[in-house]
């Protein structure tokens, strides 16, 4: 398990939780990335929105990152559950990949284990950071 702080706003962190409350008063025990979920918040830095700092992957950050398994570069949004599309380029913050990234800032490299061992990328840039933009209603 990864030990490191990361940041995560307080406004987002808000939210999130919300999303486990919610999970929690309908029994979804035991479902892995609500654990995960919950377990990012517990070992996070929560900072005042307004402070957050632009090079930080918060909700609804687009980045650009590096799969250095396989040199692949991606660039997709984190996004909460409900606006979740792969199609499109919206992950959720509930995917492990998701759950990963959130509160990691660019040039972190962040790994999470898969079925087949580990997968690791390289936050290569927050091309938009709504905090950084002053989008605080996200």
């Amino acid at each position: 398990m990864d030990t490191r702080k990361i940041v995560i706003t307080d406004h987002d962190a808000r939210r999130l939780g919300e999303i486990l409350g919610v999970a929690d008063e309908f029994k979804y025990r035991g479902r892995a990335d609500l654990a995960a979920l919950a377990g990012e918040l517990r070992r996070a830095q929560i900072v005042d929105s307004r402070k957050v700092p632009g090079k930080v992957v918060t909700m609804n950050s687009r980045l650009v990152v590096e799969d250095l398994d396989n040199n692949q570069e991606l660039e997709f949004s984190l996004v909460f559950p409900a606006s979740a599309n792969a199609d499109e380029g919206r992950i959720s913050v509930l995917s492990p990949v998701g759950t990963a990234l959130l509160g990691y800032s660019e040039g972190d490299l962040v790994e999470w284990a898969v079925p087949a061992g580990r997968r690791r990328l390289l936050v290569k840039k927050v091309a938009y950071q709504p905090e950084a933009a002053g989008d605080f209603h996200l």
